[in-house]
């Protein structure tokens, strides 16, 4: 029986996808002033995704007792950074993808330059959300989520590891590169989801510890489960000719990625034992990754 069908995680993760989706449409409202960059951008930003960053955020705060009102704007913030890297990664210069999500990527819906612009409006509106005081009324607080975000989607992580993979593309990699490249790739701004969390919760630095390795698991799993998800099709071994260089998979075989998906795993809910019960849809949130078909 799929585990996905019967787990209130599930609902939980429809919850916070509603919950996202009503922020949006109330930050990102249509308007006359500049209508085709605002309909470009809540073209992508309201289309059907899993919405773990914000997930992440928005429960990594709640073991501080931080309310969803409290975190809401933080998890907003992450996720329009997560859009813009999405839109700049189908570009024809970069994965020249035509379809995500289901549907017409952004370049090829509007046009390249309209796509260039829309991820730059995201960028730059998710800093706008955290510099003001309605994320948090201590400044010092919105500092360190400007900080650490910051340097999660920039060059020492999101965009280095764009960067990495663009370079590794077509060469051989060795395991050590391949696991860097997804820590930057994907693992930083998880990390940072729960560390924002943890930061909005005045967490001391026992805590945020154990949620950034939490994270780095995680997102190393997400990533697996992907490449093992773009090898097979409908349970058929049936090999992904995209981004074959830089896949798990082609590195280590499927039956390893597999054993390595397990055990990352079952090391990412270890290191949430610091908050016992507390923690319980996070470790969930771990079973989610690697049970999830898509």
């Amino acid at each position: 029986m799929n585990y996905l069908l019967n787990s209130s995680l599930t609902k939980e993760l429809q919850k916070c996808s509603l919950l996202i989706n009503k922020k949006i449409n109330k930050i990102l409202p249509l308007a006359k002033y500049n209508p085709k960059i605002i309909d470009a951008m809540r073209y992508c930003a309201l289309s059907s995704g899993k919405r773990i960053r914000p997930f992440l955020v928005l429960n990594s705060a709640k073991l501080f007792n931080v309310t969803v009102a409290q975190s809401i704007n933080v998890a907003i913030a992450i996720e329009f950074i997560h859009t813009y890297s999405l839109i700049h990664d189908d570009l024809p210069a970069m994965d020249n993808d035509d379809i995500r999500r289901g549907i017409l990527t952004c370049h090829k819906k509007y046009d390249e330059a309209t796509a260039i612009l829309a991820g730059d409006a995201f960028l730059t509106y998710a800093f706008e959300i955290l510099s003001h005081s309605d994320t948090h009324h201590d400044p010092e607080i919105r500092c360190k989520l400007i900080e650490i975000i910051a340097k999660s989607s920039g060059y020492k992580g999101m965009v280095g590891g764009q960067m990495m993979d663009l370079e590794i593309a077509n060469n051989n990699i060795s395991s050590h590169e391949m696991v860097k490249l997804h820590r930057l790739k994907t693992g930083e701004l998880f990390m940072s989801c729960v560390e924002s969390g943890a930061i909005l919760g005045e967490a001391d630095s026992r805590h945020k510890k154990a949620l950034r390795y939490y994270a780095h698991d995680l997102g190393l799993a997400f990533q697996i489960k992907d490449d093992i998800l773009d090898h097979c099709d409908n349970d058929n071994l049936k090999k992904s000719s995209k981004n074959e260089a830089t896949s798990i998979v082609n590195l280590i075989g499927l039956d390893a990625a597999r054993k390595q998906l397990d055990l990352l795993k079952s090391q990412a809910i270890s290191r949430l034992s610091i908050f016992g019960s507390k923690a319980q849809i996070l470790i969930d949130l771990a079973d989610f990754v690697i049970a999830r078909d898509k």
